[in-house]
């Protein structure tokens, strides 16, 4: 296949990501913000999306890396595309600061500490349950 075949998978994967991002982190904000207590006003949106993002790149590194011989345009579609545009790395970083900027320095450093762990968790658990079950 051509490196154009390759650049359009990723553009079209990371456009859908980039919607499903966006769908993602307007429902879990729309139900955050009107749920009380030490999260209310934490970007819980963008949490949902790294540790799902990492779950699910861990469960295809597994499928497409190392179980099956899938062509490259499908992983860079899914992986480099799709999940590329989905997870929001760029954005986990800004809400934090943005957190400590309102003064939330304490939920600046939940945010931070549950976006690492829970991110490494997802990944080690997609690939180990995709290992066992693929």
């Amino acid at each position: 296949m051509s490196v154009f075949t390759t650049y359009a998978a990723i553009a079209v994967g990371g456009a859908a990501g980039a919607m499903a991002r966006h769908a993602s982190i307007n429902l879990v904000q729309v139900w955050n913000n009107n749920s009380p207590g030490m999260f209310n006003g934490m970007p819980l949106g963008t949490l949902l999306v790294n540790v799902s993002g990492s779950l699910l790149i861990g469960i295809l590194h597994v499928l497409l890396v190392e179980r099956l011989p899938v062509n490259t345009e499908l992983r860079a579609l899914l992986m480099v595309g799709f999940l590329g545009a989905f997870t929001t790395f760029s954005t986990y970083s800004l809400d934090t600061l943005l957190l400590i900027e309102r003064g939330l320095v304490f939920q600046a450093l939940i945010y931070t500490f549950s976006s690492v762990v829970f991110c490494l968790l997802a990944t080690w658990l997609g690939m180990a349950l995709t290992r066992t079950l693929a």
